[in-house]
């Protein structure tokens, strides 16, 4: 993540009060689980939840834009507090300016991460755009920033992660957590010891 901190995207994620995400391939990891009485399964990590309430926390709205229904993504929403659920849409860029304009946010203030094609306009045009290692080429080159950690192995933490070190606030989000010498823990560095959700 260090290597974005001196980057246009860095610029970027400073400006940010809305970060949008799409959940197949970036809060999980894209496969799809079923079992033989027909339920779907996902898996989401608890690092990326962590990530998403310091944001919140630090007055940064989230929001889920996807193109499937999912009773999954629905609780995992409530559980985050994220307020701002937009399913079934294929026609993400669209969701997203319908969402900023709801929130009276600047298209410039808004963060996107996604990984497949559906994502590719909102990935482009958003303030910031983010994609994950997973995602094909074409899609990683037309974003800001591309995380290391996979969809669905962290990939959201450290887009989180990355958006508060842009913004300066690394210590309120060490403050949180009564991490007694803050300046001890460079940006970057945390562990689940500090943030677990």
């Amino acid at each position: 993540m260090s290597h974005w901190l001196d980057t246009p995207a860095c610029s970027k994620a400073a400006r940010l009060r809305l970060l949008a995400l799409d959940v197949d391939g970036v809060l999980s990891d894209g496969r799809l689980l079923y079992t033989s009485d027909h339920q779907e399964i996902k898996a989401f990590h608890v690092h990326d939840g962590v990530g998403i309430k310091a944001l919140q926390r630090l007055g940064i709205q989230v929001a889920i834009i996807t193109g499937r229904r999912s009773p999954m993504v629905e609780r995992r929403c409530n559980e985050l507090g994220i307020d701002h659920l937009i399913m079934g849409r294929d026609d993400k860029w669209a969701a997203l300016q319908e969402l900023t304009r709801q929130l009276g946010i600047d298209i410039t203030e808004t963060g996107y991460c996604g990984d497949d094609l559906p994502d590719l306009e909102a990935i482009h045009r958003a303030g910031l755009g983010a994609s994950v290692p997973n995602a094909p080429d074409y899609i990683q080159q037309a974003a800001d920033m591309v995380t290391t950690r996979s969809g669905g192995q962290g990939a959201v933490r450290e887009l989180c992660e990355f958006i508060i070190n842009a913004q300066g606030r690394w210590n309120e989000v060490l403050t949180h957590y009564h991490v007694e010498d803050a300046a001890s823990i460079p940006p970057g560095t945390t562990s689940s010891q500090y943030m677990g959700e």
